[in-house]
């Protein structure tokens, strides 16, 4: 597991903690050590984390400030089935503590009380608008901790210009849509995502497929018809499969997410809370052993298009693959995305923005009177050249 910052010393539940380590995130605790907030130490003000300077800014005066990393800290890949055991221990202790996921944390600008209800961690006052974060879920003992964030690197602006080329790009879409494009309001929020590695030992048995043409027919009627000789097939191999993709949330359409991949990781860092700063964050809901069988099912797809190359030939067939999965590691992410969600002529439709790449994708509108016309044309086109070729 990763590493755990030490226990607090004893305090008042009533009086905030300030949180400051040598790396320079700060940070206070509230409400008795159940929210996170980023006090401007310039006016009092609350920081967020800034996209361009990629450092917590106040919007107010504009105070900045650094988010410190420890260049001895890595993200570093973590034992799967270590961290399976421990969380059964934890469930074997039936531990009646409370749960992280459904809290309420009195907002200290306004008095307001917001409750994070189910796998939010991150979000605003609705009230004052004042950025307000879980403290303890992203690090808890009794989950899978965060180890690296991918800060935001593309702003909102930069998401609606290529939300508008997305739009454009679209074959078939409305035209007053086209030229009005997706409308509505872009949230920014960090996503949960497990990254699997495994080492796989795979063998196979098929046949492999070899077109030949045969001429059959006589006069009008004579006509070369492909056939196919078919020949055993079989082998093994080793395949390493390095940080596969799953979003840890079954709340999303998870064919449009998966189609924003993929996110340079090279870009991670440890996890630090400031990162969060003025953005929504979610906590994961599909636990760790079936967020591998998901990663499981992507790794069985390039193993049998894998299997389908070294059969060779012009068409396989594929018999059997029997693979063994060793060396399973992880890492648990938090990565970001912009999300909105638009109405066209009354239907609900969702968009999303890779807020590191700037890609986009999301459902869309179609004008069923162009789909007509274009298969009227192509029924018109194939009709004009089968009389042609009789002619």
């Amino acid at each position: 597991m990763s590493q755990q910052p030490p226990p607090l010393p004893p305090h008042d539940a009533d009086e905030p903690i300030f949180l400051e380590d040598s790396f320079g995130e700060e940070g206070e605790r509230i409400d008795g050590e159940k929210g996170h907030i980023f006090p401007c130490e310039g006016c009092g003000a609350d920081l967020i984390f800034d996209i361009h300077t990629q450092k917590l800014k106040c919007q107010h005066c504009g105070f900045e400030k650094m988010i410190g990393i420890d260049p001895d800290k890595e993200v570093e890949e973590q034992d799967f089935y270590g961290m399976l055991a421990h969380l059964q221990v934890l469930r074997e202790q039936q531990q009646d503590a409370e749960d992280e996921t459904a809290q309420e944390v009195r907002c200290e600008s306004c008095g307001a009380t917001l409750r994070f209800v189910g796998t939010l961690t991150s979000s605003e006052c609705p009230y004052c608008a004042s950025p307000i974060q879980l403290d303890k879920v992203h690090t808890s003992e009794k989950r899978v901790p965060v180890d690296a964030v991918l800060p935001f690197q593309i702003d909102e602006s930069v998401s609606r210009e290529n939300l508008r080329a997305w739009v454009k790009s679209l074959w078939f879409a409305p035209n007053d849509f086209v030229e009005k494009g997706a409308e509505g309001k872009f949230h920014g929020v960090y996503l949960p995502y497990f990254t699997f590695d495994s080492l796989t030992s795979n063998y196979y048995s098929g046949q492999r497929g070899e077109y030949y043409y045969v001429t059959v027919g006589t006069g009008k009627n004579r006509r070369s018809e492909r056939r196919t000789r078919w020949y055993p097939a079989s082998g093994n191999f080793q395949r390493f499969f390095d940080d596969v993709v799953i979003l840890a949330s079954w709340g999303l359409p998870r064919g449009l997410i998966r189609a924003l991949e993929p996110f340079p990781m090279q870009l991670l860092v440890p996890f630090k809370h400031a990162y969060l700063a003025g953005f929504s964050a979610r906590t994961y809901d599909v636990e760790l052993r079936d967020g591998f069988d998901l990663g499981k099912q992507r790794m069985d797809e390039a193993i049998y298009s894998e299997v389908c190359s070294r059969i060779g030939g012009d068409t396989q067939r594929v018999d059997t693959v029997q693979s063994q999965y060793d060396a399973i590691t992880y890492k648990h992410l938090l990565l970001p995305l912009w999300l909105m969600s638009y109405k066209y002529k009354g239907k609900l439709y969702q968009v999303a923005v890779n807020a590191a790449t700037g890609e986009v994708n999301g459902e869309r509108p179609y004008s069923w009177v162009k789909i007509t016309l274009a298969c009227l044309a192509a029924a018109v086109g194939i009709g004009g050249g089968v009389y042609l070729f009789n002619q």
